[in-house]
């Protein structure tokens, strides 16, 4: 195939998956912004108290954590030292809250991304919610029964909460559009570029073995390892052509993004709570090891259950696109 016929259509793809994007980010991003502001957020946050009771944390995180789950981590950070301070939060109280939010953040958005792949938004989001807080009450139940952590948190940066002025969201909004399309259209040439120069191959054999443990085979994991390393809408986002195409099969699909619901973007959201004061270990090394092993389990669970069974309960595609 000529280099310029190839990429253009490459370009088109790309710019496809883009149109796709940007129809789910910006309505979301703008309606939460909007309930935020309006108070929506912080009139149903007291109902979040018992939960942060069962992982250790003060009552007042609870707004901090809905915050996070609905804006995402950068609505989340600001909050955080605003609702309680900073003397009085631990090491081990900042990596359980960091836990909370790495797993679960920007879920209007991230997961109406991951329903175009394929898989239902209800599953997925319970998935993503309940293993955040699994993980959280274990990392919760480890601290108190060691004593590990218990020091004083000392953040690195303690963020000022400011609400932009509305000219000021919508530019940053556009240019963080701006970002996505230059990264997603970087990501699909180098993709195609490392498969030609067999460079991916060589990748993908690193994390194989790895991935395999967490039931994600070969046609999915290069993908997930994009939503491993960048984040979820960059990772799903080139899921949705592949399922459109057919390439991957539906089970792969739906494994793939429970793993990157578990664990994606984890080089910059890890620095990010690690400047708060987390633990690395906690929030990066553990919350891998979490995010193979619960994935493995939902993958044998998942391989039991029949097609008519599997596509009714966790996929919003009919059958016979799977």
């Amino acid at each position: 195939m000529p280099l310029l016929t190839f990429l253009r259509r490459n370009t088109m793809q790309t710019l496809g998956i883009y149109w796709v994007l940007v129809r789910i980010t910006v309505p979301i991003a703008i309606l939460t912004e909007i309930l935020s502001r309006m108070g929506a957020v912080k009139a149903v946050a007291p109902a979040f108290a018992p939960v942060m009771s069962l992982v250790g944390l003060p009552p007042e995180l609870g707004l901090a954590w809905l915050t996070g789950m609905l804006v995402g981590i950068w609505g989340a950070v600001p909050l955080v030292f605003t609702l309680v301070p900073a003397s009085s939060l631990s090491v081990a109280d900042i990596t359980v809250f960091s836990a909370l939010i790495l797993f679960a953040h920007g879920l209007p958005i991230e997961q109406k991304i991951i329903q175009k792949a394929g898989p239902g938004m209800v599953a997925t989001t319970l998935l993503r919610i309940s293993g955040g807080l699994l993980y959280a009450f274990i990392l919760h139940r480890i601290f108190a029964a060691t004593g590990w952590l218990s020091s004083e948190a000392h953040p690195v940066w303690l963020p000022v909460s400011a609400t932009p002025a509305w000219g000021d969201y919508i530019l940053g909004l556009a240019e963080t559009m701006g970002w996505m399309l230059v990264i997603l259209l970087a990501l699909s040439w180098g993709l195609e570029l490392l498969k030609v120069t067999g460079l991916m191959d060589l990748m993908m054999k690193a994390l194989s073995p790895v991935l395999r443990l967490a039931g994600i085979g070969s046609e999915a994991g290069h993908l997930t390892a994009i939503g491993l390393f960048l984040g979820i809408s960059y990772g799903a986002g080139l899921l949705i052509r592949e399922a459109q195409s057919g390439a991957i099969s539906p089970r792969q699909i739906f494994l793939s993004c429970v793993f990157m619901g578990f664990a994606h973007s984890v080089i910059e959201d890890t620095i990010v709570v690690m400047s708060l004061g987390a633990d690395l270990h906690g929030v990066l090394t553990g919350r891998l090891v979490f995010a193979v092993v619960a994935s493995a389990a939902i993958a044998a669970l998942l391989y039991r259950l029949p097609d008519k069974a599997f596509f009714a309960r966790m996929f919003r595609l009919p059958a016979a696109q799977g």
